[in-house]
């Protein structure tokens, strides 16, 4: 079996296994108490602070841990909102942000605060000149991650960074997905990890504000971990997490161009072998082990149940693959297709031979999947005769909206157009996708008695 889903949890380090099982014999005392044990229990913490410490890039006693890498940016951004909460009340996203980020933005917006949330372009990255032009006086938080959990794609932090120290505003960064590769270039004013994306053990996050940054914690008091992370510390995976990030650090430059290396095979062969696919995410300010692509006429599900039976792990932002039935907000901010997408995430040590048969399995089940869907084949040739034409796909679930326009956009004359029915989100931004990798012309929506109607007309 190849796990390609390092993006979601990447497997335990060898370096964290060994470091865990020996803090277990070492480190099961309170940190806090006098005696003996607690002694050797607090070397064992101040040690992983120091080790994690220099990693980041602050100073040991900037950096609390924390139960989760969502705890983290949860205190992360209600501390300085609290803290700052005599300047104003704004906080400022980005539209990419991980979903931990946003449901906190939702949390003060419940509460009375006001939130601003900065689009990205096609390739997923912010306009510096943009965020910049957000920030106002009342601003009392910026947050912006160091690089996408989807699409791989790095942001433009230094420079961001620059304009909100400009402004006085602190810059909350989400490195979680980057921290593994290397420190978070630019003059941030907080940060947050999680372990489980280094290779370190799940359960354990990391907070480091910087001195001078106004931080309120919030809910009830405790004295560990200077009032930021309220409990007992779980040390042995703490150990382990910064054993962990220091390996993979001691590996990372040698690793990285490994990984790109295969990355870069998988977007330029993809397009190559399966039809109708869009590569997305920018080319080249990525990170090492991320490619994403999405296939017309997929359903996202079932192409990934397939690749399982093949033998691959890979994950997926599709809408298909939420219980909800909604697209990823992530490709919804970049106006990319979101049918039938695919996340590859290879972990550090994958194998070439495996990205190989991945490229090898991957047309094959990509065709059997749209073949069950009933979805047209992609040398099919448009027919030139009929009216306009409506499409009803109300109550049909993405990638059905797409192929019924797909199979009918031939029955009218070129010219003429085709209104698709459709109730499901993902239309929004499947069918425009559709026009520009088809060569048609997308005239936008229009309500509908029931759900939106979709015009399409037909160019060629």
């Amino acid at each position: 079996m190849a796990y390609f889903d390092a993006a979601s949890a990447a497997p335990l380090h060898p370096v964290a296994r060994q470091a865990l099982l020996a803090s277990l014999d070492e480190g099961w005392a309170d940190p806090a108490r006098l005696y003996r044990e607690g002694r050797r229990a607090r070397l064992l913490l101040d040690a992983a602070r120091e080790a994690m410490a220099e990693c980041v890039g602050c100073r040991p006693d900037e950096l609390v841990f924390t139960p989760s890498g969502t705890r983290a940016v949860h205190s992360g951004v209600a501390g300085p909102l609290a803290g700052r909460r005599r300047v104003g009340s704004h906080l400022i996203v980005s539209a990419v942000e991980h979903s931990s980020v946003l449901h906190a933005a939702e949390a003060h917006e419940a509460g009375g605060g006001s939130v601003t949330q900065v689009g990205v372009d096609r390739a997923g990255a912010v306009d510096p000149a943009a965020y910049a032009a957000v920030l106002r006086e009342d601003t009392a938080l910026a947050c912006l991650q160091s690089a996408n959990h989807e699409v791989g794609t790095e942001q433009p932090v230094s420079r961001v960074a620059e304009a909100c120290r400009a402004a006085g505003v602190p810059l909350l960064v989400d490195a979680a997905q980057s921290l593994g590769w290397g420190r978070v270039e630019g003059d941030w004013s907080l940060l947050t990890g999680s372990a489980h994306k280094w290779g370190g053990p799940a359960g354990v996050g990391l907070l480091a504000v910087r001195k001078g940054v106004r931080f309120a914690p919030q809910g009830p008091g405790d004295e560990r971990e200077s009032g930021r992370a309220p409990g007992f510390e779980n040390l042995p995976a703490i150990v382990a997490a910064a054993a962990s990030l220091r390996a993979v650090r001691a590996e990372a430059a040698a690793e990285a161009a490994r990984l790109r290396e295969l990355t870069e095979r998988i977007r330029s062969r993809v397009p190559e072998l399966v039809p109708d696919v869009e590569v997305v995410g920018d080319p080249s300010r990525r990170l090492p082990g991320i490619v994403t692509f999405s296939c017309l006429y997929v359903d996202g599900e079932t192409l990934l149940h397939e690749l399982d039976r093949a033998g691959f792990s890979v994950s997926s932002g599709s809408s298909c693959t939420s219980s909800t039935l909604t697209p990823s907000h992530v490709l919804k901010a970049m106006g990319v297709l979101s049918e039938g997408n695919v996340r590859v995430s290879l972990p550090p040590g994958t194998a070439a031979e495996d990205v190989e048969r991945f490229l090898e399995v991957l047309p094959g089940t990509v065709a059997a999947v749209r073949e069950k869907l009933g979805a047209p084949a992609a040398t099919e040739t448009v027919r030139a005769a009929g009216p306009d034409l409506v499409v009803d796909a109300l109550g049909r679930r993405c990638p059905i909206p797409v192929i019924e326009l797909a199979k009918v956009i031939g029955d009218v004359p070129v010219g003429g157009t085709v209104r698709v029915l459709s109730d499901d989100e993902a239309a929004r931004l499947d069918i425009p996708a559709w026009c520009e990798m088809r060569g048609q012309e997308y005239l936008g929506e229009e309500p509908a008695e029931k759900g939106t109607a979709y015009l399409v007309r037909r160019i060629s």
